[in-house]
């Protein structure tokens, strides 16, 4: 067993440093004009040993947001089972949020430099909206799990669609300041957060929930 913590640990640690150096190399001399040769060697490791762990270099700009998409997941299946979805998936982001912000300095670090990476690279953020579609669903698969709903129903899509707008509300439209500022990203996204709870009717969304599961064939009553 202590053999096989080690391994994963030294996977862990190399898959750290290729993503540490991607991130580097994309903020100094652009994501176009990177390599994975490039990468690797930063690393001091083989192409071949970078692709064991990304597929492109694509996939290791965007390995961090999907990162935060499985931490994010496991907090949400541990909410109460009573907690409406919309205040579940509020509660799971803070919890999310709260972990990056208690760890270490260069977990901090690493997630700033990818926020800003992809949000000033054109490519990065088309394939970080084609990511956020392919994490919508699997968030959607969740809460109709817990609500007993099927995951193409309605509710499950909206409610998710609507929390991840009101997300990339908080995380996209903070000032460049934001941008190098964990604890003035955080603040605007916790102000994001609470204004839509402000604006959400209490319990729209667990009454929304009974009405499927009571057979409204997907249909929303007026």
């Amino acid at each position: 067993m202590s053999r096989i913590g080690l391994r994963e640990r030294k996977k862990q640690k190399t898959r750290l440093a290729l993503v540490d150096a991607a991130l580097d190399l994309f903020a100094t001399q652009g994501y176009e004009s990177t390599t994975v040769d490039q990468i690797a060697a930063a690393v001091d490791v083989s192409p071949r040993t970078f692709f064991r762990y990304f597929a492109t270099k694509e996939d290791v700009a965007l390995s961090l947001p999907l990162d935060g998409l499985e931490i994010l997941l496991t907090e949400l299946a541990a909410r109460p089972a009573q907690e409406p979805p919309f205040t579940a998936l509020g509660h799971a982001l803070r919890a999310m949020v709260t972990m990056l912000e208690e760890g270490d300095l260069a977990d901090r670090t690493r997630f700033l430099k990818a926020h800003e990476v992809i949000e000033s690279t054109p490519a990065l953020f088309a394939g970080s909206v084609r990511q956020m579609m392919d994490n919508e669903r699997r968030l959607a698969a969740e809460i109709a799990r817990r609500e007993g709903a099927d995951p193409h129903d309605l509710l499950p899509q909206f409610v998710v669609a609507l929390f991840t707008t009101v997300t990339r509300v908080g995380f996209e439209h903070c000032g460049p300041d934001s941008l190098h500022d964990l604890t003035a990203l955080t603040e605007r996204l916790e102000s994001t957060l609470a204004l839509a709870e402000r604006s959400l009717c209490p319990g729209w969304d667990r009454a929304l929930a009974a009405q499927f599961i009571e057979g409204s064939s997907g249909q929303v009553a007026t």
